[in-house]
């Protein structure tokens, strides 16, 4: 990935920040029948390992627990918010016309290792930590224990769990960091304008600190 040096995303908080609000990642696997990619939701365990751990789950028919060897170097992209900037956001635009259309996202590449775990122990484990997390916010959560256990059984035999121990997180926020103050904060109102608040809300983030 090309990260120009304003751009690249060091802290580990911010990296984890996004996988987490953002956990439907792109695995990213090299088989005989060269690249493929499949999109899955992953639960992201930090205190696994020395970068953490990314577990999910496929479903049985998916090729990809098959074709790709134990321990295999495989990416997950995660990406975070994204969205188009226009120059008429911006002030210095008004005054020199010298600005140009841009495309701001955030974006995280974890490398690591690909594991499979064809048992229904680790199944079932994903399964509930995945729901947990994901209805958490719901107003009647739904629990495992609410289906009916041989239907639960049933459904739990048809995927496989797989873990991707990470090696690196490589990070990139490109979020007008290389632009003047006020046409940050331009862009920033333009979004927000726009009804494209996740976004405003991470560029905010970048703003020096008062």
């Amino acid at each position: 990935m090309y990260v120009p040096p304003q751009f690249a995303e060091p802290e580990a908080d911010a990296l984890h920040r996004i996988i987490r609000e953002h956990p439907l990642g792109m695995l990213v696997t090299h088989t005989g029948a060269g690249l493929d990619a499949n999109h899955v939701p992953f639960l992201f365990d930090a205190d696994q390992g020395e970068h953490g751990v990314l577990l999910a789950h496929v479903a049985r028919a998916n090729p990809v627990w098959r074709n790709v060897a134990d321990g295999a170097p495989v990416m997950v992209v995660f990406r975070g918010a994204q969205g188009y900037i226009s120059p008429n956001w911006y002030p210095g635009k008004q005054e020199t016309h010298r600005r140009v259309p841009t495309w701001n996202y955030e974006v995280v590449h974890a490398h690591g290792t690909l594991h499979v775990h064809d048992d229904e122990k680790f199944v079932r484990g994903v399964v509930a930590r995945l729901t947990r997390e994901h209805e958490a916010k719901q107003p009647e959560p739904w629990k495992m224990g609410d289906a009916p256990a041989d239907y639960l059984a049933e459904e739990l035999r048809h995927i496989v769990g797989i873990e991707v121990r990470v090696t690196r997180l490589d990070g990139k926020r490109k979020l007008n960091q290389h632009y003047d103050l006020a046409d940050r904060e331009g862009a920033i109102r333009g979004l927000e304008a726009s009804g494209q608040s996740a976004l405003a809300h991470v560029m905010k983030d970048t703003l020096p600190k008062a």
